[in-house]
């Protein structure tokens, strides 16, 4: 079978893989694993995300390694990772070492970490921008121009299970929400002999009143079966 048939096939069954997954954490983590398994060249890779398009975190990581590398992306705000989130689709170097657009971070990686070639894809779906998926060598131009194609295809099947697992996420912390403001609110029927409409006005102010979210709130008196005080 030709290489990239047996690739195809290998990312069939990954992508099948994520949608499997239970959070947004085992599909990130899933993925990072299989990249560096059916990317030649791929020695580690990691996933940053995005949050309210500011803060940038990394949720996943075949190893230490990639810590360390985004740990030095945010200190000396200069890297792929971010260059991928905020300016282009796709950042590839052959040579960190030499590589004029990260002065600092890439000589310092090849020095301390050893790694000499990244790729790092924009994850997104539609026109949301998720995060990105970042793959690193230990050797120099370690990906070639298949290796490249390859992973894009990989970072769009990551985009559309972390896309789906989150909005699973989502919808099952809105509904622990709800749960939780609902057993807080009979709580509050039982304690003062309140009807339903009263017991949920009367939660709704001493969350203003104290400047509480009224999930926390509800979480609280249910959790201790107290009203807070002052």
């Amino acid at each position: 079978m030709p290489p990239h048939d047996v690739f195809r096939d290998e990312l069939a069954e990954a992508a099948r893989g994520m949608q499997d997954d239970d959070s947004p954490r085992e599909a990130m983590e899933r993925a990072v694993q299989i990249a560096t398994k059916i990317i030649p060249g791929c020695r580690a890779a990691g996933i940053c995300v995005v949050h309210r398009g500011e803060r940038i975190d990394t949720h996943a990581a075949s190893d230490d390694l990639v810590r360390r590398i985004d740990a030095l992306q945010h200190e000396l705000s200069e890297g792929p990772c971010l260059d991928a989130l905020r300016q282009d689709h796709t950042v590839v170097s052959g040579d960190l070492a030499t590589d004029v657009r990260w002065p600092n971070w890439g000589p310092q990686v090849v020095r301390e970490l050893g790694l000499s070639s990244t790729v790092s894809y924009r994850l997104y779906s539609t026109d949301k921008d998720l995060g990105a998926l970042s793959l690193y060598g230990a050797e120099v131009s370690a990906f070639t121009a298949d290796d490249i194609a390859d992973g894009l295809a990989l970072a769009a099947h990551v985009a559309v299970a972390l896309a789906a697992a989150q909005e699973v996420e989502h919808l099952e912390n809105a509904l622990r929400g709800r749960t939780v403001i609902g057993q807080a609110t009979g709580v509050l029927m039982e304690r003062f002999d309140l009807a339903p409409d009263r017991a949920f006005s009367v939660l709704s102010r001493l969350s203003q009143q104290k400047n509480v979210k009224l999930r926390d709130l509800a979480e609280q008196i249910v959790t201790t079966r107290t009203l807070p005080t002052a």
